[in-house]
């Protein structure tokens, strides 16, 4: 059963803007984490969208056309979730809806972001 949950490795990308600095970002994703109840399975690796050198290999010309728009967009940065569940999408959105409800936004901050998971190799924005 392990193996084949295993074989449905899912990944998602969360690209948004935020006033916090990566090093602020970084601290309070354990807390949220916890706030959420993310599984432990649930990989978050926060980079900043000029650092586009994990999604910039070949065979991935789609989600670089997606960061080059969100970078055209204003988004600073971008949230890469990996795990062994299939609604890695829906746990990513958890994170970043948390993290709009901490201390990284200023209280009526406008969130702006968007959530994009990869699907029988086709990338979707997540409604």
């Amino acid at each position: 059963m392990e193996k084949e949950a295993q074989k449905y490795e899912g990944k998602a990308y969360a690209f948004f803007d935020c006033n916090a600095s990566k090093e602020q970002i970084e601290a309070e994703l354990p807390k949220i984490r916890e706030c959420v109840k993310a599984p432990n399975k649930l990989e978050l690796q926060l980079m900043e969208a000029a650092d586009n050198s994990d999604i910039s290999s070949p065979g991935r010309s789609a989600l670089c056309s997606i960061l080059k728009s969100a970078k055209e967009a204003g988004m600073k940065y971008f949230l890469k979730a990996k795990s062994t569940v299939k609604q890695v999408a829906d746990e990513v959105a958890a994170v970043i809806n948390q993290a709009y409800q901490s201390p990284l936004y200023a209280y009526n901050e406008e969130f702006r972001g968007e959530i994009v998971y990869q699907d029988m190799g086709k990338y979707i924005f997540r409604e």
